[in-house]
């Protein structure tokens, strides 16, 4: 290789490593396991996170750990060694994609009653679950005739994409889907069922639910959906769409890639390039969606926010005021 074409070679190959160097890293992981006092942990998970510098959302409750982390390389590596450093989370595994800007504003470590909230007694991962389907085999499994495929999640996430094929609960919230799996329990019966989920974790409890109302023969996408995009082709793919995440990126495509959507600031759903072409959407105001559920008074609050919102950006500053962190509620956190 000639001086030239190693320096080329070189100074390409240092710019990609730069790139993925520089780039915002999102760390997303959950474990089942057993918390006797989760709000003694939040301090110093709080505490030790923060001297890393990351930011995200960190759930605890008596049935494990669930959260979303995103940094830098390095801030990201020390955090989830911290976090293993725990002895309840030493096994913690966790998925990676990347964000060209930071996905949230603040770090928050939260206790709850459960990490996703099904609303159903003594469901326990731990002691019964489905089997898990590497995403390699996942293909063959939903393309079995005799294959029932339910998307364990919320209606509005199966609106952005889904598997071919899967079943849509219609559900507007994950405590609905028990209801919708009791209503349909005969057709499930002496069938093969696959469920999956945005990283898995709702697909653990509800691969549990089935097992325990007698339902066996139940599989689920190991690593869940984040998981098959990174790393099932494109060309191979039975994906159709893209992902909703829980975070500022709104929507992923295969290979984690960026997606083309946006949220409705006043509505939070979250809208492509056909919803945006509307003529009822305003940013930061009204869609399709929810034109006709909010008054002119709420459109008004909303178009002053959005000012404000634009000031800031101009400035430089994100824009965390109350009525963001109002809306922001109203889509639950979850790695799922």
């Amino acid at each position: 290789m000639s001086p030239a074409a190693f320096l080329a070679f070189y100074f390409d190959d240092l710019s990609s490593i730069m790139r993925i160097m520089t780039k915002i890293i999102v760390a997303t992981f959950y474990h089942f396991t057993s918390l006797e006092d989760p709000t003694s942990l939040r301090g110093p998970v709080l505490a030790k996170l923060s001297s890393h510098g990351v930011r995200g959302t960190v759930l605890l409750a008596p049935e494990g750990i669930n959260g979303t982390l995103s940094g830098s390389r390095m801030d990201i590596d020390a955090a989830l060694n911290t976090l293993r450093a725990f002895p309840a989370f030493t096994p913690l595994e966790h998925k990676e994609s990347y964000a060209e800007v930071m996905p949230f504003y603040r770090l928050k470590v939260r206790v709850k009653k459960e990490i996703v909230t099904m609303g159903v007694p003594d469901i326990d991962p731990l002691a019964s679950v489905g089997t898990y389907v590497e995403p390699e085999d996942w293909n063959a499994l939903i393309a079995d005739p005799g294959t029932i495929v339910i998307d364990a999640r919320n209606d509005f996430e199966v609106g952005v994409g889904t598997f071919e094929g899967a079943v849509n609960p219609g559900t507007s919230s994950f405590s609905d889907l028990p209801r919708w799996l009791n209503q349909h329990r005969a057709e499930l019966e002496g069938k093969k069922v696959a469920m999956f989920c945005t990283g898995g974790i709702r697909c653990e409890k509800a691969t549990s639910y089935l097992n325990k109302q007698g339902i066996k023969d139940v599989f689920h996408l190991k690593g869940g959906i984040l998981k098959y995009l990174e790393k099932i082709p494109e060309a191979v793919s039975r994906w159709q769409g893209a992902c909703f995440v829980f975070d500022y990126r709104v929507a992923v495509k295969h290979g984690l890639k960026l997606g083309d959507y946006e949220l409705c600031h006043a509505c939070r759903r979250p809208l492509n390039a056909a919803d945006r072409s509307s003529s009822n959407f305003v940013t930061g105001v009204s869609c399709d969606a929810c034109i006709d559920q909010r008054s002119d008074e709420q459109r008004a609050r909303y178009a002053s926010r959005q000012v404000q919102v634009e000031l800031a950006e101009e400035r430089g500053e994100p824009h965390v005021g109350k009525r963001y962190e109002t809306a922001k509620k109203s889509i639950a956190f979850f790695n799922g």
